[in-house]
């Protein structure tokens, strides 16, 4: 197998574990719900034009979504310091710990299969999981600072 078939199957493969994450948990959530509080939990407070960006749904899609989560408690809203026609969002402690609780819940229902792994697979499991978050970890660095070099 070459390394790009590699990369092709990790990446169905987790699209795959994460379907089955969200039927087995049966939440009503929206997905992009989530995928925002983690958003916000990794990078800080951020407009919601490059929020949009980095969750890949439009602009006015990511209003609406916001202010469904603002209603709820999970983000604040706030103007832009240097653009006050600008918005920025962050998450609120009640967003992190409803994100907490999500990423349980997908644990709990995930875990039953992998039971039968062995040592060695949990150690691969381990070390890929370990790679993709120093890789993922770097390419966000270099999205914020492109992003801030653009004055987004």
């Amino acid at each position: 197998m070459t390394h790009d078939q590699d990369i092709e199957t990790l990446i169905v493969a987790a699209h795959a574990l994460t379907r089955v994450a969200a039927l087995e948990t049966a939440s009503e959530t929206p997905a992009a719900q989530w995928r925002t509080l983690t958003i916000l939990r990794g990078q800080g407070a951020l407009r919601v034009g490059e929020l949009a960006r980095l969750s890949r749904v439009t602009q006015p899609g990511m209003t609406r979504l916001i202010g469904q989560m603002a209603d709820h408690g999970l983000v604040e809203k706030m103007t832009d310091a240097a653009d006050s026609r600008a918005t920025v969002v962050a998450a609120t402690p009640l967003g992190l710990e409803a994100l907490d609780a999500w990423l349980r819940q997908l644990t709990a229902a995930l875990a039953p299969h992998f039971d039968d792994l062995s040592a060695e697979e949990w150690d691969a499991l381990r070390t890929t999981a370990s790679v993709l978050t120093r890789k993922l970890d770097r390419t966000r660095a270099v999205t914020a600072t492109a992003s801030a070099e653009a004055g987004l």
